[in-house]
């Protein structure tokens, strides 16, 4: 079984607990911007659904994956939305979405595989999307917490990002964890193609 899903699948319950709440209105807000009124999102990796929801609340059209099945059942209930459960490299939409939401998912995938993944992502988005992504900051890629993480830094994800063809760069900024008693500091991208 892999490392992450079994972490996910064991710790669900606790891990929403501790994510439903976490406030990242402002970064909802930055994402929004490219996004039209109404327009159709992906929550890609919406774990607790606190995202789904919030994007739901505000008036748009929200489908939402991840990829553990209890993860999936809790943000169903909790966002309103069906969530469908997925391995992240079976998603396979075209001229889809005006914008995909992956706050913290893809940092559990490999960066040799990043680029396969964002290119799948980009091929489902409608003319002028974008997609956000964030993953903690620095160079580590490897196992921690019973988890997959790949951290990236600005020169790691262009590095990715280069093999990606035709995606740039909208917006880069850093942010600091919000979730109660974590000091994490954040890589925040978003990119169109």
């Amino acid at each position: 079984m892999d490392l992450t899903k079994d972490y996910y699948r064991n710790n669900a319950e606790q891990f929403a607990k501790e994510t439903v709440d976490a406030d990242i209105g402002d970064v909802r807000e930055r994402f929004l911007k490219h996004i039209p009124e109404g327009g159709t999102i992906l929550d890609f990796g919406c774990g607790s659904g606190r995202d789904t929801k919030a994007f739901k609340d505000a008036g748009y059209d929200v489908h939402a994956i991840d990829g553990s099945e209890e993860l999936c059942r809790m943000a169903s209930e909790y966002s309103g939305v069906e969530v469908k459960c997925m391995d992240f490299f079976s998603f396979d939409e075209v001229d889809k979405y005006n914008g995909i939401f992956a706050c913290a998912s893809l940092l559990h995938i490999p960066p040799e595989r990043l680029p396969e993944l964002i290119t799948k992502m980009l091929k489902s988005l409608k003319k002028g999307g974008v997609i956000y992504m964030s993953f903690k900051y620095g160079d580590f890629s490897g196992e921690r917490d019973g988890r997959h993480f790949t951290d990236l830094d600005e020169e790691r994800f262009r590095k990715i990002l280069s093999s990606v063809k035709g995606a740039r760069i909208l917006e880069e900024w850093h942010s600091e964890d919000v979730r109660r008693g974590k000091t994490a500091s954040w890589l925040n991208e978003i990119i169109v193609v």
